[in-house]
């Protein structure tokens, strides 16, 4: 066997990504040197971006696979080392360039990533599920995702994504937790235990602002925000922070539930901003005899959508109606969402119907320059 060319174990370095930033090692500055010899072995010395730094299994066997498939390869030993602070203050600026340091990249007007806040007038009506089971639909269409868990007080959404690691820094960056292929961010991952969050208003918002602007989201084609219940604090901040955020109101079809849900959807005639939709969710309970129990009533969802339509003035489809189904609660206690464990479900299927809505939706032009110029005479 030919020795390995150093050129052909780069070029396989070249196909394996960060497990946190996603992108090429090589590009990252990661690779620090590769060695070969003449017996088909090859050494490759890779820096973490941090110590201790939680994926370095995951990327060693990464970098491993793809230079035991370069010709001539007989044998692989992956050296970690760990960058200096020079060389990590040079990939953040390769990663965010000149922005300043507090800059919302989804707040830009160039910016091309949906936001989606998702709000609900109450709790318990699912809109926790209806957010990550919509997230990891939406990645399985290809699409890159990020999960903002909004609910200081209330976060969940690491458990129902099945966050298992927490987030690593480097210089100002936070790295999020990937997980079904999503990115997620929550308070929780910062606290120990089940510590409650005991915070005013203004901690609030410097928080959802931090996890904005100092998460290292990448470019994103949707980042869905798992608001609070009701119209408080992180509800304005959301506004205040990210003016183009579009809401989608959660409801279920009971009276109460819906008149709250109506409430929480209004506030986009105080804060401009648009509703992309709603979503009914505990629409019924399929029965062994294929009849529906309507446990919590029924047209509660288009009551909304109509009400908010003529309070704003727009059109708010009613997106979809998701039947109760106890594999949803099950998926939110492992961690493994229904869409994925249950993907032939009828509730399952009402999630992906939704995710396509919003996939296939046309971004808007409202504050994006058309590249024109008037023409010479």
């Amino acid at each position: 066997m030919p020795q390995p060319e150093e050129s052909s174990v780069r070029a396989a370095l070249a196909t394996v990504q960060d497990p946190e930033i996603r992108k090429p090692i090589t590009e990252l500055g990661m690779v620090e040197r590769v060695e070969t010899s003449a017996d088909g072995f090859v050494a490759v010395y890779v820096l973490l971006t941090v110590a201790g730094c939680p994926m370095k299994e995951q990327l060693t066997k990464d970098v491993t696979d793809a230079v035991r498939r370069v010709e001539g390869v007989t044998q692989v030993q992956v050296n970690l080392g760990v960058m200096t602070d020079a060389q990590r203050t040079e990939l953040r600026q390769s990663l965010k360039g000149d922005a300043p340091a507090n800059e919302i990249p989804f707040a830009q007007p160039g910016s091309r990533t949906r936001v989606y806040a998702v709000a609900s007038g109450k709790g318990g009506v699912g809109k926790s599920s209806v957010t990550v089971n919509l997230a990891v639909a939406l990645a399985e269409q290809g699409l890159s995702v990020g999960v903002l868990d909004a609910d200081i007080y209330g976060f969940s959404v690491p458990r129902m994504l099945g966050v298992q690691h927490k987030p690593t820094q480097v210089e100002k960056m936070i790295m999020p937790p990937i997980s079904h292929n999503v990115k997620v961010i929550s308070i929780g991952m910062f606290t120990p235990g089940n510590t409650a969050v005991v915070w005013r208003g203004p901690m609030l918002h410097r928080a959802l602002q931090q996890f904005l602007a100092d998460v290292f989201w990448g470019d994103l084609d949707v980042l869905l925000m798992d608001l609070p219940p009701g119209t408080g604090d992180i509800a304005i901040s959301v506004a205040q922070l990210v003016p183009s955020a579009e809401l989608l109101v959660v409801t279920t079809p009971q009276l109460a539930a819906r008149e709250v849900a109506e409430r929480a959807g209004s506030i986009a005639l105080q804060t401009h901003q648009q509703i992309v939709g709603v979503v009914e969710n505990m629409s019924w309970l399929q029965m062994p005899d294929g009849s529906r129990m309507e446990l919590f009533g029924s047209g509660g969802g288009q009551a909304v959508a109509d009400s908010l339509a003529a309070s704003t003035g727009t059109r708010v489809p009613l997106l979809g109606q998701i039947p109760i189904d106890q594999a949803v609660r099950e998926g939110g206690d492992d961690g493994t969402p229904v869409v994925l464990t249950h993907p032939e479900s009828a509730a399952a299927q009402a999630m992906r119907e939704v995710a396509k809505k919003l996939a296939g939706r046309q971004h808007s032009l409202v504050g994006r320059s058309l590249g024109l110029s008037p023409a010479r005479s």
